[in-house]
């Protein structure tokens, strides 16, 4: 199937770059998330950090329960165009936006017992539901960006630095980045550990994002064994927030190459499309992303490395190896383009940013947003 749609998502594309997302697939992941709220008793929420594609949020909402929101501004994307509930977490809040807050978002969860005091009386008078994010100081991976339990983390509250439970609902943690059951089966055991004298207290508890459940290996009996017990032992409404698992490989980056250049043997494909502008996560975690009809550098008879038009000498995507010799204004589909890429971008350089379509159930494919010079001109002053 992701042959056929790579060709679909190329041949339809009238300009590049542009992010396809890819409708089928994404209804397949939704199906699956639907089936783990059936069968586990859980409310998943999409992420909207991770993707924020509304035209497609009246449909995720017919398997969905809401949204989650990193900020005011996700907050109300969610209020407007989701129906379902709609909860947010920052680090911090503004007092001029927690009080636009409690007018948007059902649940608030706070980082910190000062930012609770500060700001959770506010919210209780307007009747919300409000947690704490908590940090069980289990580390399950070994990437430091994306550790919120190493020391020194500025995210959650300690066992230690909670002496009693406060005036609130439930409680939060998000340990996990694209993380199968098991790294969630270790997280709630450290959970339970540190702050089990407070779950019989809660009304929910959310277990966060980074559950891969839509990822081809991942434990789905697994996930839904540990949210049943845990939700029957503490009597609490579970709820899990991925952003990735909603749209994982379910749409496209389209891009032609305008250019090829040789130095010291190493051919550069120059690309309309940019890892640092449209699709950052390549240099900042860095990865390398899959590319249709390509394989690993000399595995294949043609091998190039994958670059922009932009003035950053790493803007580099990787090296790629192909059966043919590539040739300027061909096209090239990189896959799994929908989860952080738009949320991400940027117009560095004066690089435009790219369509947004939508490759349909039936084949056809429709353009939903193009953008142009006063898009870039605009957000700058």
């Amino acid at each position: 199937m992701s042959e056929r749609k790579c060709l679909e998502a190329m041949a339809g594309v009238q300009h590049t770059p542009a992010y396809v997302l890819d409708e089928e697939k994404l209804l397949n992941n939704l199906e699956i998330l639907k089936s783990v709220q059936e069968k586990s008793g859980c409310k998943i929420l999409l992420a909207q950090k991770a993707f924020s594609m509304f035209r497609v949020y009246p449909l995720i909402s017919q398997y969905l329960s809401g949204t989650t929101a990193s900020g005011l501004y996700e907050a109300r994307l969610g209020r407007e165009e989701f129906p379902g509930e709609v909860h947010v977490f920052s680090p911090a809040y503004k007092y001029e936006d927690i009080c636009e807050i409690v007018n948007t978002a059902d649940h608030i969860v706070f980082n910190s017992l000062r930012q609770l005091k500060n700001f959770g009386h506010i919210c209780r008078e307007d009747g919300k539901s409000i947690g704490l994010r908590i940090n069980p100081e289990c580390s399950t991976q070994e990437t430091a960006i994306y550790d919120p339990c190493a020391p020194g983390s500025r995210l959650g509250v300690t066992a230690e630095q909670l002496t009693e439970f406060p005036d609130i609902d439930g409680l939060h943690f998000h340990t996990l980045c694209e993380q199968n059951a098991d790294a969630l089966e270790i997280t709630l055991k450290a959970v339970e550990e540190k702050f089990g004298e407070y779950l019989h207290q809660c009304k929910w508890v959310n277990f966060g994002g980074g559950h891969h459940i839509t990822r081809e290996d991942y434990d789905i009996d697994l996930l839904i064994k540990l949210i049943r017990e845990f939700s029957e032992k503490y009597q609490v409404q579970v709820y899990l927030e991925p952003g990735e698992a909603i749209a994982l490989n379910a749409g496209y980056l389209v891009t032609e190459i305008l250019d090829i250049v040789e130095n010291h043997g190493t051919k550069t494909l120059i690309l309309d499309a940019s890892a640092a502008c449209h699709m950052p996560d390549v240099l900042e975690m860095p990865y390398r992303p899959p590319l249709f009809e390509s394989g690993q550098k000399d595995e294949k008879k043609y091998s190039y490395r994958l670059s922009s038009c932009t003035c950053l000498a790493g803007d580099i995507i990787g090296d790629y190896s192909f059966d043919r010799e590539m040739h300027i204004y061909d096209r090239l589909c990189f896959e799994d383009m929908m989860i952080y890429s738009m949320v991400k971008n940027n117009t560095f350089n004066g690089m435009p940013l790219p369509d947004i379509g939508i490759l349909h159930t039936d084949g056809s494919y429709e353009v939903i947003r193009k953008f142009d010079y006063a898009d870039f001109k605009e957000r700058l002053s």
